[in-house]
């Protein structure tokens, strides 16, 4: 059976102030007034039933989640107890969801993402669930054709095609490259942006995880195991902390992109605009601009004298913000915060959150 699951564990730091721990990103209203996990669950609508759309997310989050999704079956949204980074995320919801069906085929998407257009996002991912009813043993992912030469990005480099698929060989993995070589890449035509969204059979997954990450395997099968009962919290408290905090990437796709494991690493072309919504440079690219370059949600009150390339964000109406001879800065002002930084430090922010953190403990978080 297909199931997908969105990932939706990510804090957002980076758009701090206007996310915070009990308001995650992906709730707020930042695509064109709906959230980006609204956005999301209706991308996978005609995908499959809707009994087969997962939300794993942090447990803390799981209110705002339910209020968010209220059509999504309170066995859907499965809560991790503590951020273990993507690794663990996925190994625990493909191993709660192959619970009942040992041959459960899985997307794992993000909640993060502007993409369009959406039916060849769909036509994507349902080409990933073929390569994997094909050939059990692949570990699909999913290449976005670069537009520019992003230093932000992780990138795959593609080998020959498969035949019989739309898929690809993965030849390696890249981590962020800076310019020179990003503009090196897209100059071969042989790499694409790594996505972050996969398709795998459940089973396969957990034993590869078997093979690289053998203790996280065998403890998340244990709580897999008492999903449906009164021990899943307990054994989820007691365990889920204490797992090696790791990414999917670094613990499964490229060991096995590399043959140390019995499943192969492909990649599917996704051809979508697609978009990480994970910094205030990276929003504000959904917003226009003025004459002068400056970029605002569009309900942002704002004088701007002799002010170029700024972007600045209020989620209060009535709030002007006002700013002479400013270039290139980012200004965001909530209630209780206000945040100034130049546009080239924007990925600092998660720096600053964690000085606040050590200034104001969580007052401001």
């Amino acid at each position: 059976m297909r199931n997908v699951v969105i990932l939706a564990g990510g804090a957002g730091t980076r758009l701090w102030p206007m996310t915070r721990d009990d308001r995650p990103k992906q709730v707020l209203p930042l695509a064109a007034g709906e959230s980006l996990l609204r956005v999301a669950y209706n991308r996978l609508r005609g995908l499959v039933e809707p009994e087969h759309i997962y939300v794993c997310t942090v447990g803390a989050y799981g209110d705002v989640v339910r209020k968010e999704l209220p059509e999504l079956g309170e066995h859907n949204i499965i809560g991790e107890p503590a951020r273990r980074d993507t690794a663990n995320a996925v190994a625990l919801a493909s191993a709660v969801v192959a619970r009942n069906d040992p041959d459960a085929v899985v997307a794992f998407v993000g909640s993060d993402h502007l993409i369009s257009p959406e039916d060849e996002f769909r036509a994507a991912i349902v080409s990933g669930f073929e390569v994997v009813e094909q050939r059990p043993r692949s570990l699909v992912t999913f290449g976005i054709e670069p537009t520019h030469p992003h230093t932000g990005l992780g990138y795959i480099e593609r080998g020959a095609p498969i035949d019989g698929t739309k898929a690809y060989v993965v030849d390696r993995f890249r981590e962020k490259p800076d310019r020179a070589t990003a503009e090196e890449y897209l100059a071969t035509g042989r790499f694409w942006w790594n996505s972050g969204m996969f398709v795998w059979r459940a089973e396969t997954v957990l034993s590869v995880f078997d093979a690289l990450l053998p203790e996280s395997a065998t403890n998340l099968r244990q709580v897999a195991s008492v999903w449906d009962t009164r021990s899943r919290d307990a054994t989820l408290e007691e365990i889920y902390p204490n797992l090696r905090k790791i990414s999917v990437d670094y613990a499964v796709m490229e060991p096995a992109s590399q043959g140390k494991v019995d499943a192969d690493v492909v990649v599917v072309p996704m051809p979508v605009h697609w978009l990480d919504v994970g910094s205030w440079a990276a929003l504000a690219g959904t917003y226009d601009a003025d004459a002068c370059g400056n970029r605002t949600d569009g309900t942002t009150l704002s004088c701007l004298l002799d002010s170029h390339d700024n972007i600045i964000v209020t989620d209060d109406p009535d709030h002007l913000i006002a700013a002479v001879g400013l270039r290139a800065h980012i200004i965001v002002h909530t209630q209780d915060v206000t945040m100034v930084c130049p546009l080239a430090d924007g990925e600092r922010v998660k720096d600053l959150v964690a000085q606040v953190q050590s200034d104001h403990a969580d007052k401001y978080l």
